[in-house]
């Protein structure tokens, strides 16, 4: 098990940080010299977030296990470099659902099962269990201290404190400090009735992170110090940032890191060395060169405001490839709605253009024309699950002469379905179970050698060669068929359609080249990456790349997008 946890808690309101100070605690701690994995638990009462609507929690992250997970999950991935499993997400739906489980298989001796102490030490089993093999776990608590449902988390929480003893186990709690435009001051009562909250529960916080607009002052720090009868240098300032990757080196100049250490009684391993991060982070801050890419999405209009968080892993993963040769990248947010209704005018200031997945028909056609002009007038382009499956539909339509292609999530009756099921989804769908026709998780993928999709995996060093098994994979489902020394490569998935195999020879006599497929164990390839050769760049992929694409290991497609777009221009 981890020797040493740090909670993290949020105080007044949600949506000011908390995933991101979490994932910066444990880049921290592993710079330090301490192997680290961060969990998030989240109170409510589905079982995950593969059935959340995007407008309604964010974007649906995806493990290379299969899990579908809050997004918070990506910001560990990414600042921690590492890959987390689905284990690493906790629910309030999978904590009941296991807890009814097991008594309803009698494993609990005939006890009466309750509320306390049964659901608690569910909880503290499992944040065990996520942590185990690291020297420290980070666990975020989703919402604040004050909801209702984060009761049983907080006395988890403070029974863990018990079992393992307080020098193994520091409260983080992030608040934060309004500055009414009325009297423009920053105001610190909320934090105090956050710390009193958190304190009802019988936890201290060790450190407080404050979040506001600008710095704290020697004043506000003084009066939350007196308030949470914590030393001074344990009121941590957290500023609004114009990067992400700032919040941790603006959290080490305040020393966090050696204060947690301290609070853990952990000695520091090694001098932190934060070089390479800075180099990046200047590189986003600081650009040689600016270029703009259309994002075409269908989830982001929610009433009258735009929610951008359904695609935080595609933006992230593209704003983070221009990093190393410092390009700045301007995403331009469109609605394919808009497309159908305008036309693709609003494209034409643009240098290249990604069309990111999704579910549903809404918005199809608007993506199928941005796709055109993309092809037509030769802007570099990268589709994206769904993107993909538009793009050879697009291609069947404008090129092969098929005039009703289609895919059947759009169209069931079309004459031509180029995107269709296969094997036994129909049956499937049929007995309404709904969930398992869908690919989940990283699945293997062979690459045909004098590809782009193969030369950019080469370069970047994403290249694997073992014909029999690959350690990131347990599942011989996910890996499927491999020919020996043959180029293969992960990426994860959230799809429920595929390329029609009957149309597979029509496409590649057109010109379409299918750079890479996944064979099943039984069945039909399955195609995986297409691109075409007389463009700058025209590539898609049936996978979401954006999932494996971290700061300092960028995803080979999005790295490969913005370098055809810098030669382009």
């Amino acid at each position: 098990m981890a020797s040493k946890y740090i909670i993290v808690v949020g105080g007044v309101l949600s949506g000011i940080g908390k995933g991101i100070a979490t994932s910066s605690i444990g880049r921290i701690i592993e710079n330090y010299g301490y192997s680290t994995t961060a969990v998030k638990i989240d109170p409510y009462i589905n079982y995950d977030a593969g059935t959340l609507r995007p407008t309604e929690h964010g974007e649906v992250w995806v493990t290379d296990d299969g899990g579908e997970i809050d997004q918070d999950l990506g910001n560990y991935e990414r600042f921690l470099s590492k890959d987390i499993p689905k284990e690493n997400n906790i629910t309030t739906g999978q904590v009941y659902k296991s807890v009814i489980d097991r008594e309803r298989a009698g494993k609990y001796l005939g006890q009466t099962v309750q509320f306390i102490p049964h659901i608690p030490d569910e909880i503290i089993r499992r944040i065990k269990k996520a942590s185990e093999g690291f020297d420290v776990g980070v666990v975020e608590i989703g919402g604040t201290i004050g909801d209702y449902e984060n009761m049983p988390y907080l006395f988890a929480v403070r029974s863990l404190i018990r079992m393992e003893g307080k020098e193994n186990l520091a409260i983080v709690m992030l608040s934060y400090l309004p500055i009414p435009s009325h009297i423009d001051e920053m105001k610190t009562k909320p934090t105090q009735q956050a710390i009193r909250q958190l304190s009802e529960h019988g936890i201290f916080p060790d450190i407080i992170l404050c979040r506001a607009k600008t710095s704290l002052d020697p004043v506000r720090r003084k009066k939350i110090e007196t308030y949470a009868n914590i030393e001074t240098d344990c009121v941590i300032s957290a500023p609004d940032t114009n990067c992400i990757y700032e919040v941790p080196i603006n959290f080490e100049k305040e020393n966090l890191g050696a204060k947690l250490l301290d609070r853990l009684k952990l000695p520091i391993k090694k001098k932190p060395d934060w070089s390479r991060w800075t180099e990046l982070l200047d590189g986003m801050m600081n650009p040689k060169v600016n270029i703009n890419v259309a994002m075409v999405c269908k989830y982001l209009d929610i009433g009258k405001f735009s929610l951008r968080d359904s695609y935080i892993s595609v933006s992230r993963a593209l704003i983070d490839a221009g990093a190393g040769d410092k390009v700045g990248v301007n995403i331009k947010w469109i609605d394919s709605k808009d497309i159908e209704k305008e036309g693709v005018g609003v494209l034409e200031d643009v240098d290249g253009i990604i069309v990111p997945g999704g579910f549903g028909e809404e918005g199809f056609e608007g993506k199928i024309e941005s796709i055109r002009y993309a092809r037509e007038n030769k802007v570099p382009f990268l589709g994206l699950c769904l993107g993909m499956q538009l793009a050879l539909v697009e291609y069947a339509r404008n090129v092969m002469g098929l005039a009703e292609a289609n895919t059947i999530e759009a169209d069931p009756s079309t004459p031509h379905k180029v995107i269709n099921f296969y094997g036994m989804q129909e049956k499937l769908l049929e007995e309404k179970k709904i969930g398992a026709t869908m690919r989940l998780g990283a699945y293997a993928a062979q690459l045909k050698r004098k590809s782009k999709v193969f030369e950019w995996y080469e370069n970047t060093g994403r290249l694997k060669y073992d014909g029999k098994r690959l350690k990131e994979i347990k599942e011989d489902f996910r890996l499927g068929v491999l020919a020996k020394g043959e180029p293969v490569v992960l990426e994860r998935h959230r799809h429920r359609y595929e390329v029609n195999p009957e149309y597979i020879k029509d496409f590649e006599e057109s010109g379409v080249i299918f750079s890479g497929f996944h064979q099943p164990l039984s069945g039909e390839p399955l195609m995986e990456f297409m691109e075409l050769p007389d463009h700058p760049f025209f590539v898609a992929t049936q996978a979401h790349p954006e999932f494996k694409a971290r700061l300092e290991n960028p995803s080979p497609l999005f790295l490969g997008l913005i370098k055809s777009i810098l030669n382009n221009k």
